[in-house]
């Protein structure tokens, strides 16, 4: 399997070259390289201590926001507005939470001290984004991405209370269908995200959309969220 070495230039090689997933190793995370690979479908994903790995799977796991699936009994329970849902307030904290929370079958996390101070820098750009689920003043659940032109990459999420990434996510998809994100990467399979109704397509097919998608105007900065009025009504 060919493994590209990546020069201090910041060129990648082509995303269809990556076999089972892996692409490249080394570079670095600085702002432009990030940019770079998200917009050619590549992204760091590597264990502390290790190089950089650059990967592109196929193949690639998405969700459209209009064709988003809340089941039922969720949609009840945000009914009840159990949360506070809030953008953009503590991305490091979403972040260090989400490398903190322990996964099946994994060991460690990914998300090293490097990769908190890149996307740490990707925030402060208004490139990365946080959807958080409070409850007073406790952080009880949230997710972090990557949002460029009208895509969003989705890196990874925690919860502490049931259903608070839930909401949080629910809440976050539907903000963006309204404000014009046409796809989700979810990069890999996950049975959760497969229960919103997130699919698997084809490399290439997604690299395709991708080159759409991704050069349109860009909605940096931090982004807001203010809940509808709240309704009385069971929902449907």
């Amino acid at each position: 399997m060919p493994v590209y070495r990546l020069v201090d230039d910041i060129v990648f090689p082509p995303p269809e070259h990556a076999e089972h997933g892996l692409l490249a190793v080394g570079g670095d995370l600085r702002p432009e390289r990030l940019v770079a690979a998200y917009q050619q479908g590549i992204f760091p994903w590597y264990s502390e201590g290790e190089p950089i790995w650059w990967h592109s799977p196929d193949p690639r796991f998405v969700l459209d926001p209009v064709a988003i699936e809340v089941p039922r009994s969720l949609r009840k329970v945000m009914a009840k507005r159990p949360f506070e849902i809030r953008f953009d307030t503590a991305f490091g904290e979403v972040m260090r939470r989400c490398g903190q929370k322990k996964r099946p079958g994994q060991r460690g996390t990914w998300i090293t001290r490097d990769m908190l101070a890149a996307y740490a820098r990707l925030h402060e750009l208004g490139l990365a984004h946080s959807a958080e689920a409070w409850q007073g003043n406790k952080l009880v659940g949230g997710l972090y991405g990557v949002s460029l032109g009208d895509m969003y990459f989705g890196e990874s999420m925690f919860t502490d209370v049931d259903d608070a990434s839930k909401v949080a996510f629910v809440t976050l998809v539907d903000w963006m269908r309204r404000a014009g994100i046409q796809l989700i990467d979810s990069q890999v399979h996950t049975d959760h995200l497969a229960r919103f109704g997130a699919v698997n397509w084809p490399r290439s097919n997604y690299l395709a959309r991708l080159r759409e998608l991704v050069n349109r105007p860009t909605r940096a900065g931090k982004w807001t969220y203010t809940p509808p009025p709240e309704r009385h009504d069971e929902p449907g």
